[in-house]
């Protein structure tokens, strides 16, 4: 009896030491997240349920919004700093920037993904794991028209609207005002959130997390708090959030699509 209980200590001792480096270097792997900085004007702190947001309201009636992946040489901005400067060295500074949508290894968008009213991916319809397939998932969209929307993916591909930015993401946070039917009410996962909701046609919300929060929690900010009756989650851990010339919230994360605000210029 005393010999076995040597040999598990010995092994847990050796397990513990062979797991070591995976967990000392698993803090590290991301670079620390930036909580700071000035506020853009549309935006403003937030809390509910005790968790901190930072919410910014769009009117697109005074504001440009748009979804944005690569530059002029076709490759993928890959994060928001990059992005932003790319922007300022064409003359078009944003006022916002955030990341919207899942993306692969090579940061290609996982889903749908309309660029200046040019389809740059498809529209996701498989079954998976993730997330991003956390059925019912979405799409957000700007009309050629102006006018926004949060819609479910399959209501998307029937009505097939004309789009000039579209980002597809999942799951759906709020689905019609109705919390995503797998939520649970406060969730186990927690993670630093970020996601979009459309008020009416001419008002985007866009939320992130300054501490972590649970989907059930997070959907609930979109309905009860900034009154959205649809509401589309981006991502999480790599959430971020920038002012276009410094982060608010996030680090170095990569990026896939790029969700970004600008001031209307006179006509």
């Amino acid at each position: 009896m005393m010999k076995r209980r040597h040999i598990a200590v010995i092994l847990t001792g050796v397990l513990a030491l062979a797991l070591a480096p995976i967990w000392w270097f698993r803090p590290s792997a991301l670079p620390p997240v930036i909580i700071g900085g000035e506020l853009p004007a549309p935006c403003r702190d937030l809390s509910f349920e005790a968790v901190p947001y930072v919410v910014c309201e769009i009117d697109l009636r005074s504001h440009d919004i748009g979804v944005f992946h690569a530059g002029a040489d076709g490759k993928a901005f890959g994060s928001l700093e990059k992005f932003d400067k790319a922007m300022a060295g064409e003359g078009r500074p944003v006022l916002i920037a955030m990341n919207a949508g899942m993306y692969h290894e090579d940061l290609s968008p996982v889903g749908l993904l309309v660029e200046d009213g040019h389809e740059e991916a498809p529209l996701n319809l498989a079954e998976g794991e993730g997330n991003f397939f956390l059925k019912p998932n979405g799409v957000f969209l700007v009309r050629k028209d102006g006018k926004a929307a949060v819609m479910e993916t399959s209501a998307y591909a029937a009505a097939r609207p004309d789009v000039a930015f579209a980002t597809q993401s999942g799951p759906m946070l709020v689905i019609n005002g109705r919390i995503h039917p797998r939520f649970e009410e406060n969730g186990v996962s927690r993670y630093i959130r970020n996601g979009v909701g459309v008020r009416d046609g001419d008002t985007v919300v866009l939320a992130i997390s300054r501490s972590e929060v649970s989907f059930g929690s997070f959907a609930r900010l979109f309905r009860d708090a900034l009154h959205c009756s649809n509401a589309l989650f981006f991502d999480g851990v790599v959430s971020a959030l920038s002012n276009g010339e410094r982060m608010i919230i996030g680090g170095k994360y990569p990026a896939g699509p790029i969700i970004a605000v600008s001031v209307k210029k006179p006509v």
